[in-house]
């Protein structure tokens, strides 16, 4: 509702595989450019990509690679000529890249890849594969990075998964700039409370534990306190948000405007969630009309809450929710 005018804003910064953007680095010289990223999201997201395997020194067109377990441990082989492995290259070309790995909001990889998948990547032992792996740069790169958002690219074709990944970078940035402003207790509790509704949408239980946690670490500095509160956030936040809990927000959003609503404004409201809850509407539907009425009814704890705007409109993110 009172989000940045982000059209007016620089664009943010976003890791990708290089095959995603159009870049011909895979093993037989194609690529996987996805127009979703680079139309839609590319509204609002700049990207670095990069290619841990051509970054390695493997050519095009090259022999595949795949994960195997060998001495119980998982290791990257050539898919023919298993005798050759990438596993410490792909992890060291990971390292080397921290730098500008920690300029980054976000990252988005290639699904399946055993170098840059982010989850159910096969793994063999001997020849049958397990999708159980995590591609070696992504693993390195979630490591060093723990509450950076990172999706695959197919996972963004699911409507949910999709709009939690770019809800995640949007408060990925923000707590960036809020520690760029310098980071104090008055700071955090109002972070913390602009993101509230957000929070309980995914989980209102964990949401409230983490308000409670942050309400009695006081005592300590800040800066103490900062990264465990940042680690927690973005594990809820991982977490879907599930219609019922969007209902329960929802509701408690409209216990607001119970003196302002006239009867005929209240039945409507009270349809629109109800029909979001049986599936039969989208969420932007009941949000539109509390943005409404709360433009007519300004309440300064809505109007800085993200929850009713946590990304810009034109992403359409909520119309399919």
């Amino acid at each position: 509702m009172n989000a940045e005018d982000t059209a007016d804003q620089p664009k943010i910064l976003i890791g990708i595989s290089s095959c995603l953007v159009g870049e011909k680095v895979r093993f037989d010289g194609g690529h996987k450019q996805n127009r979703y990223i680079l139309d839609t999201l590319g509204q609002y997201f700049s990207y670095r990509p990069f290619c841990p395997e051509m970054a390695i020194g493997l050519g095009i067109p090259r022999e595949t690679i795949r994960l195997a377990v060998i001495d119980n441990h998982v290791e990257a082989i050539g898919n023919k000529h298993t005798e050759l492995t990438f596993t410490r290259p792909l992890m060291r070309i990971a390292e080397e890249q921290v730098n500008w790995h920690r300029q980054l909001f976000g990252y988005i990889v290639k699904k399946d890849s055993p170098s840059c998948g982010m989850e159910r990547v096969k793994v063999y032992r001997g020849d049958l594969p397990k999708r159980e792996g995590v591609g070696l740069y992504t693993a390195t790169l979630m490591r060093n990075f723990p509450t950076l958002p990172v999706e695959e690219e197919g996972r963004l074709g699911d409507p949910i998964l999709r709009e939690s990944f770019v809800k995640r970078v949007f408060i990925y940035k923000r707590w960036h700039e809020l520690l760029a402003r310098g980071l104090d207790w008055a700071g955090l509790t109002d972070f913390h409370a602009r993101h509230k509704l957000i929070l309980y949408s995914h989980n209102q239980e964990l949401g409230r534990q983490l308000g409670r946690e942050l309400a009695a670490s006081h005592q300590q500095p800040v800066d103490d306190y900062a990264a465990k509160y940042l680690a927690q956030l973005m594990n809820i936040l991982k977490i879907s948000a599930k219609r019922s809990n969007h209902v329960n927000v929802l509701e408690h959003i409209r216990g607001y405007l119970k003196q302002n609503l006239d009867k005929s404004d209240k039945q409507e409201l009270t349809e629109s969630i109800e029909n979001y809850r049986r599936g039969l509407l989208p969420l932007i539907v009941p949000i539109t009309l509390l943005r409404h009425h709360f433009r007519r009814n300004p309440q300064d704890y809505i109007e800085r809450s993200y929850y009713l705007q946590p990304h810009p409109d034109e992403l359409m993110l909520l119309n399919s929710l």
